[in-house]
């Protein structure tokens, strides 16, 4: 690992399809980044098993949040010093920040028990059901259910008072929703302040200096990630008006550098950016 001072964070749940396929320039600037010694943690909704075929299309070889902040993954060897708590999943060492499987499955039926509310969970799918509903060929939908920490499902005919009294019940359970696209997500235990601290720790030893941890990411993939980091880049598409983020924890409102995401040039002004952290 070569030395540098900065740690990107990038969300790319809408960089990188599931089929692997990139947005126009974005493997150039990860190139970039590679060239410039500067890590790039990639943050996810989807699992280890679903990035497989992105990993390695990209050569991606630092380690990665998924299921939406429950657990970090490192690649064999990443870190000279190894993190005081891991567990192996696939060929990854895993910092586990959510709790496994199968806890959030029995919070999602408890809650749905305690409250009354009808949800369908996608472990309960069958696999033509499964491909319908996220719009993939079974193969790759399957993908979906081959899960760490989180469980995905959906309301069955929810309204919205419906879903803040489930939000509200899970609680109780210790339980955090997300929601992405027709989908929620339901895990016990999952957040990004603390998947970005731990891999903070580990990058400050390597680097003999503490990182300065940067954000890339869409308004949606940003909600989490922004406030858990020094510095944010927020990628707009035309349509979005100025947005403001809590750039770190405890800190004052503070606008993020803002690039149109599919402008000419936006990549090498966020390289450039990363690089001086003129932001």
């Amino acid at each position: 690992m070569r030395p540098s001072t900065a740690v990107v964070y990038c969300a790319i749940d809408s960089l990188i399809s599931v089929q692997a396929r990139e947005l126009t320039g974005f493997s150039t600037f990860l190139d970039a980044l590679t060239e410039a010694g500067i890590p790039c943690v990639w943050c996810t909704s989807r699992t280890r098993i679903q990035l497989d075929a992105a990993i390695r299309k990209f050569s991606h070889g630092h380690p990665f949040v998924a299921e939406g902040a429950c657990g970090v993954y490192i690649p064999e060897d990443y870190f000279h010093l190894k993190p005081a708590r891991t567990m192996r999943l696939g060929r990854f060492t895993c910092i586990p920040v959510a709790t496994l499987l199968p806890a959030a499955s029995q919070a999602l039926e408890e809650t749905a028990e305690e409250t009354g509310i009808s949800v369908v969970p996608l472990s309960a799918l069958s696999p033509r059901e499964l491909s319908q509903n996220v719009g993939l060929p079974q193969k790759e939908a399957e993908l979906l259910r081959q899960r760490d920490f989180d469980e995905l499902f959906f309301f069955a005919g929810a309204s919205e008072k419906d879903v803040q009294l489930f939000a509200e019940a899970a609680t109780k359970h210790k339980a955090a929703l997300r929601h992405r696209d027709v989908f929620w997500s339901i895990s016990i235990g999952g957040d990004m302040r603390k998947c970005v601290r731990e891999l903070s720790t580990l990058f400050e030893r390597s680097m003999r200096a503490r990182p300065c941890n940067v954000a890339l990411a869409t308004s949606e993939d940003g909600r989490d990630l922004f406030p858990a980091c020094d510095r944010a880049i927020l990628l707009k598409d035309r349509s979005e008006t100025e947005v403001e983020h809590a750039v770190s924890p405890g800190s004052e409102k503070r606008q993020a550098l803002e690039l149109e995401l599919l402008s000419p040039g936006a990549w090498e002004k966020a390289l450039y950016a990363i690089q001086t952290r003129q932001f």
